[in-house]
């Protein structure tokens, strides 16, 4: 899937957080938007991933605007993918269980899950495991129904170094095997990682480096 922001604006009341970004984001690339705090990556990030509707611009996916998608719980559900810093599994349901909740098709759960390194836990609840098995357990609710592009925000904020770069190994990966990743991090060792860095500065895409 291609996605194409141009011309992309957004105002919370009336500040101004995106001034006119023009981006472009294919399968099986791993992109970091980099920046400082407020530099507009989280909302840029949230807007690609049709989380927000910009204030003025378009996006389009595969040439296709958002309400030209028909159900946006569809596409999402079948396209997209989510990880968050703050993982959000259910704490009473198995790490397994947190992954079946969004699965589309249960059979890929335990290869998945082994592909992941986690099969073990998988009958375990999150505060039974590390904050990096937590973290695994995220992704894999994110790739379970094999999506165009994953979406993550912040997703090695609460881990540790090992655990940041092992996070980064596994999208790395699957961005080869043809996954797009795209992840809004102010962690600079992403930048050893990732295909395309898009670095923000006050709601412009500041510089553009390609590996």
């Amino acid at each position: 899937m291609k996605i194409e922001a141009f011309g992309v604006e957004h105002f919370y009341a009336h500040e101004k957080v995106l001034n006119g970004v023009d981006i472009e984001i294919l399968s099986g690339s791993f992109i970091a938007i980099i920046g400082e705090s407020g530099s507009g990556k989280t909302t840029l990030l949230s807007i690609l991933s049709t989380l927000l509707q910009p204030s003025l611009g378009t996006v389009r996916y595969d040439g296709k605007l958002l309400q030209e998608l028909g159900s946006i719980d569809r596409f999402r559900r079948t396209n997209i993918g989510f990880v968050f810093q703050f993982h959000y599994l259910i704490s009473y349901l198995t790490l397994r269980e947190n992954v079946a909740l969004a699965a589309l098709d249960t059979t890929r759960i335990d290869p998945l899950l082994s592909e992941l390194g986690i099969e073990k836990l998988g009958g375990r609840y999150s505060d039974e495991v590390s904050g990096g098995e937590r973290q695994r357990a995220a992704i894999a609710r994110a790739l379970i129904n094999r999506p165009s592009v994953v979406f993550a925000d912040e997703p090695t904020g609460n881990l540790d170094t090992k655990n940041a770069l092992g996070v980064y190994e596994l999208f790395k990966r699957f961005a080869s095997e043809g996954t797009g990743f795209v992840v809004a991090s102010h962690d600079k060792k992403i930048a050893d990682y990732a295909d395309i860095i898009i670095e923000m500065e006050d709601g412009i895409v500041k510089q553009i480096h390609k590996r």
